[in-house]
């Protein structure tokens, strides 16, 4: 007959057998207690050890703009139409047309004042469009209709106001517009 001993060694592997705690009357060894398969003897290795054994986080670069050309194409942070007037013509009405006062609000300081004529921002929109062929279908909104009967209406003008608005916005607030030659100018005319 086997010795119990024996079997109860082969049943708990060699690395276990040193350690087997022996029973009160001494004959049979007790089985050791194994730990549940969630619970780790060890410690969690911290943030420094982990953050030493990573790679360095991934950098991400531009390289479409340098720093002073895309700082440049953006400039505005805001644009308002805050009022138009009606620029009267002679006597009788012929000649007169509305001006429209853009406040634009720069990223460095104060706001600057440029009053403009629809004539002028549809200009400018045709010159983007010929500028920027592929941009300009999905970026560029429309202008709002002209009207030769309700031209001089307060509502026409106020609705027309709030075209304009979001049609300079549209333009001030992407660096591929802002930063060109002709939205400056359009801001800024040149001197003739």
């Amino acid at each position: 007959m086997e010795n119990p001993n024996s079997i109860a060694q082969a049943k708990l592997g060699p690395e276990q057998w040193s350690q087997t705690p022996v029973d009160a009357s001494g004959d049979q060894p007790r089985p050791t207690p194994v730990p549940p398969p969630y619970w780790k003897p060890s410690r969690e290795p911290s943030f420094d050890e982990l953050s030493a054994s990573r790679p360095p986080p991934i950098t991400l670069e531009d390289h479409t703009l340098s720093r002073e050309a895309s700082r440049a194409a953006l400039w505005a942070k805001s644009i308002t139409i805050d009022e138009y007037v009606i620029v009267r013509g002679n006597p009788l009405g012929a000649g007169a047309y509305v001006v429209y006062n853009c406040r634009v609000q720069t990223l460095d300081g104060g706001p600057m004042i440029i009053r403009k004529r629809y004539s002028e921002f549809d200009m400018l929109r045709a010159k983007l469009i010929k500028a920027f062929p592929q941009s300009t279908k999905s970026s560029l909104p429309p202008l709002p209709p002209k009207s030769a009967i309700y031209k001089f209406r307060p509502k026409f003008l106020d609705k027309r106001r709030e075209g304009l608005e979001y049609f300079l916005n549209c333009v001030m607030l992407n660096p591929e517009y802002a930063g060109s030659t002709l939205v400056k100018d359009f801001i800024f005319p040149p001197e003739s």
